[in-house]
């Protein structure tokens, strides 16, 4: 599932300034009339003193630019687009970013990127990356893929209309966008149940995903894993068959660890079909030795389910938990972040996870691309996920407890911790989840938690060692701002841009913290 996981290197130093103290702030941005709650936006991120938040609002697309108070300074629109496009994500460098999307015309459906400058204007004419004859209206079909150096690019499709094989259209760039390769692979689905996941590049510019095949037609309860590898300038795949001793997995992630040159492939996992959540399974592949150097079946003790389960029971501890993070060290281990989320029907009861049809009741945090109806998740090929509004049903959402698993290059456990939340909302979850934000020396968790009705942000610090801390009550909170943590981004080592509602209006709060 995902999942909107990310990668980020716990060690890792944000290349930003600093070295400069100064004390927590909050600085909003006034309400727009041109922002009301149907707005879709996207964090851009930070250019110098400015700060770029595309926005769209009836097909009518805009970057507005904001300065270190949140004042709006200027909105350019994108006057280049055509009337709809289907979605739009960006990659930034220091100076410019990239825009990607993708609109169809007269039976083709086109693949695009664009240069923007520091303020949101086109300073390149559209690049057309890839395009594909289709005979009918769809959802986004393309995946842009970039490795986490940015120095690779890649425009992903995927046909799976035949339930034996599926086929792959990759088309390589690098970062001026100019064309490594090109090429169409097929991958064989030599089972009933299969299908491909969890695609990612590494700096390279390999494709790495999986092949995974269920005893259903959901995604969830799957038995059988290969990695797969297509490098950079071939069309041959490297297929990596994983011992899965017999477990039953479903929410898999791929993580790429460039730094030591290794693949991370882990899930949580039950020993029999829709069972209990028994443990978590890790899986690493040596890209320089071409063979895997761990196969951890890690089961959680009576200690952790205890410290974890929230109001469920011991055996049912871990069953609402979905992975949201990984986060690599430099000594080769790894640290997973895990949050408890379900739903809950009005006359349907409680869902567990295996009602979910991709794995999740909706998708992670750091999501980025936001819709108030629903947020689509970039990344996949396969199913969007989102907050429905069904006036004959009322869907209860919750997130609750995060837990945070701090494993050695061995995947043994070294230490574990929890954050203790309780969230609900009814027939949204825009307010639900939280922010991650990497400072280098810790990791701050944003989350709200209800008080008298109202939604408070709440900061918490995880320590190197695994120790969590209460942060104070954040200064600069003003009323009927309510705050989307989970559509948060961070913009410098202890600086986060996070989206918020006021009175019906999007706008945004920039917080500085100590």
């Amino acid at each position: 599932m995902f999942k909107y996981h990310f990668y980020i290197a716990f060690s890792f130093l944000f290349l930003f300034s600093s070295n400069q103290i100064f004390a927590q702030k909050i600085s909003y941005s006034n309400p727009e009339r041109d922002d009301p709650r149907s707005t879709s936006f996207d964090i851009i991120g930070r250019f110098g003193n400015n700060y770029l938040i595309y926005k769209n609002y009836r097909n009518n697309y805009s970057v507005s630019v904001y300065d270190a108070q949140m004042k709006l300074v200027e909105k350019n629109k994108l006057e280049f687009l055509p009337d709809k496009i289907l979605g739009a994500n960006f990659l930034t460098y220091p100076n410019f970013s990239y825009m990607f999307y993708q609109y169809q015309k007269r039976g083709v459906m086109y693949s695009m990127a664009v240069k923007l400058d520091a303020t949101g204007k086109k300073i390149s004419e559209p690049i057309q990356l890839d395009t594909t004859s289709m005979s009918y209206t769809p959802n986004n079909i393309y995946t842009i893929l970039y490795s986490e150096n940015k120095q690779k690019i890649m425009s992903l499709k995927v046909n799976n209309k035949s339930s034996k094989e599926h086929i792959l259209k990759t088309v390589l760039f690098d970062k001026d966008l100019n064309l490594i390769s090109e090429s169409f692979v097929t991958i064989p689905i030599p089972e009933k149940h299969g299908f491909l996941q969890s695609f990612q590049l590494d700096n390279d510019g390999n494709l790495v995903f999986l092949r995974s095949i269920g005893n259903t037609s959901q995604t969830n309860n799957i038995n059988k894993l290969t990695l797969m590898i297509k490098f950079a300038t071939s069309e041959n795949i490297v297929e990596n068959e994983i011992k899965t001793n017999n477990l039953f997995f479903d929410d898999i992630s791929i993580k790429i660890d460039n730094y030591h040159k290794t693949y991370l492939v882990s899930s949580f996992f039950s020993k029999q079909r829709r069972g209990n959540i028994d443990g978590l399974f890790c899986y690493m592949w040596d890209k320089e030795k071409g063979k895997p150097i761990m196969n951890n079946t890690g089961i959680f003790n009576d200690d952790l389910r205890v410290e974890a389960k929230g109001s469920s029971s011991i055996k049912a501890a871990f069953n609402d938990y979905f992975l949201r993070n990984i986060i690599f060290k430099q000594d080769g281990g790894f640290i997973v972040v895990a949050e408890s989320v379900y739903t809950s029907s009005r006359g349907g009861g409680m869902n567990s996870r295996w009602d979910y049809w991709n794995n999740s009741p909706y998708w992670g945090a750091g999501g980025g691309f936001y819709s108030y109806d629903y947020m689509y998740r970039y990344g996949s090929p396969y199913y969007p996920w989102g907050s429905y509004y069904n006036y004959n049903n009322i869907t209860r959402y919750y997130a609750d407890n995060i837990l945070i698993i701090s494993y050695d290059s061995t995947s043994q456990i070294e230490w574990s911790n929890v954050i203790s939340k309780s969230q609900y909302d009814d027939d949204t979850d825009n307010f639900l989840g939280y922010s991650l934000l990497n400072t280098g020396s810790d990791i701050r968790f944003l989350f709200n938690v209800q008080e008298r009705r109202n939604w408070v942000l709440n900061e918490q610090t995880l320590s190197g060692e695994g120790q969590i801390t209460r942060s104070p009550t954040l200064k600069g909170l003003e009323n009927n701002y309510e705050f989307m943590p989970r559509y948060a981004k961070q913009v410098g080592a202890k600086q986060i841009i996070v989206p918020c509602l006021y009175r019906g209006y999007v706008c945004f709060a920039k917080i500085d913290l100590q």
